[in-house]
C-alpha cells in the first residue's frame, strides 16, 4: 500500500476564503444581513424571516425568474401566460396569503420523463404561484445554508455546477491524486427523510410561519392521472423546493465519516476523490 499523502481537514467555506455575494437579491439582503452571516446571529437562528418572503418586491423578483423559467402548468392548469395577464394581481393575493397565514400548496402535478435505457424519472410539476412562493423563500434563505457550505461543494450552489467539480478534479490529479471514487446514491431525492430535514433547516431558522411552508411542500399531495397520495418522504423532482430543501439535507460531507481525505460534491454527492 502507497503512504498517504497527509492533507488539510476540510473548513468550511467561511473559513477558507470569503463568500462572493454578487448573486444575492440586495433588497431583500442588506449590508447588517449579510454582516450577521459572517459574524453570526445570537443562538445561531434566524427569525422574522416570513415578512421578508411576502414583500411584493420579493415576490415580483420571484415571478420574473420563474416567468423566464418557462415551464408547464401545474395541478390547477394556469399557465405562465395566464399568470402573466393579471400578474399583479396575483401577486398582491400571494402576499396578502402569506402575510395572514392563509397560504397552502396545490397538489403537485406527476408526470414521467424517459430517462433511456427503458427507465422513467418521476418529474413533479407545482403550480405556478407556488412556484413564484418557492422562488421567494429561497431568495430569502438561500444566503444562510451557502454561508455553512464546505468549499468542496458544488452542488445546487449559486456560481458553481459540475464542471467546476471536474476541474477540481483535474487539479488534483495533476497534483498526483491517483484513485477517483464515483458514488451515486440511488433515488436520493425519494429518499430524503422529511423528519430529519426539518431538523436540519431548524438549526439554523426559527421563524415558525416559514418553517410551516416548508414543511407543507413536503407533504403537498402528488397527482398522477386519478390517482392522488400523500408523500411520507422525499422531495419531488423537477419542483424547485428539490433545491431549496437539498442543502441543508447535504451540508454535512457524507465521504468524510468513512475516511476519505478530499471529496467533491457535485450534484448529489457524485465526485470524490483521495491520494491512498
Amino acid at each position: 500500500m502507497s503512504e498517504t499523502v497527509k492533507v488539510p481537514e476540510l473548513a468550511k467555506q467561511t473559513e477558507s476564503r470569503p463568500i462572493e455575494w454578487d448573486w444575492v437579491d440586495r433588497r431583500i439582503w442588506t449590508d447588517n444581513m449579510l454582516a450577521a452571516l459572517g459574524n453570526g446571529v445570537k443562538g445561531n437562528k434566524w427569525f422574522s424571516l416570513i415578512d421578508k418572503v411576502y414583500r411584493l418586491s420579493t415576490l415580483r423578483a420571484a415571478w420574473e425568474r420563474v416567468k423566464a423559467n418557462r415551464g408547464a402548468a401545474g395541478i390547477d392548469k394556469q399557465s405562465i401566460e395566464a399568470f402573466a395577464a393579471n400578474a399583479e394581481h396575483y401577486l398582491n393575493e400571494l402576499a396578502t396569503a402569506l402575510e395572514q397565514g392563509s397560504y397552502r400548496p396545490q397538489a403537485v402535478r406527476r408526470v414521467e420523463i424517459d430517462k433511456g435505457a427503458g427507465k422513467m424519472r418521476p418529474l413533479g410539476i407545482p403550480t405556478v404561484k407556488d412556484r413564484i412562493v418557492q422562488t421567494a423563500v429561497k431568495l430569502v434563505i438561500e444566503p444562510i445554508f451557502e454561508n455553512e457550505f464546505l468549499e468542496m461543494s458544488y452542488g445546487f450552489r449559486p456560481g458553481r455546477g459540475c464542471k467546476d467539480a471536474l476541474r477540481e478534479v483535474d487539479r488534483w490529479l495533476k497534483e498526483g491524486f491517483i484513485y477517483v471514487v464515483d458514488a451515486d446514491i440511488k433515488a436520493y431525492f425519494d429518499s430524503i427523510s422529511h423528519e430529519l430535514l426539518e431538523d436540519r433547516i431548524e438549526e439554523y431558522i426559527s421563524d415558525g410561519r416559514l418553517l410551516d411552508i416548508l414543511a407543507s411542500w413536503l407533504k403537498q399531495d402528488i397527482v398522477k392521472g386519478t390517482e392522488r397520495w400523500t408523500p411520507v418522504g422525499g422531495t419531488p423532482q423537477g419542483a424547485l423546493c428539490k433545491s431549496l430543501h437539498n442543502p441543508p439535507y447535504a451540508k454535512k460531507p457524507i465521504m468524510q465519516s468513512i475516511g476519505l481525505k478530499h471529496s467533491i460534491f457535485a450534484v448529489f454527492g457524485r465526485f470524490s476523490l483521495h491520494n491512498i
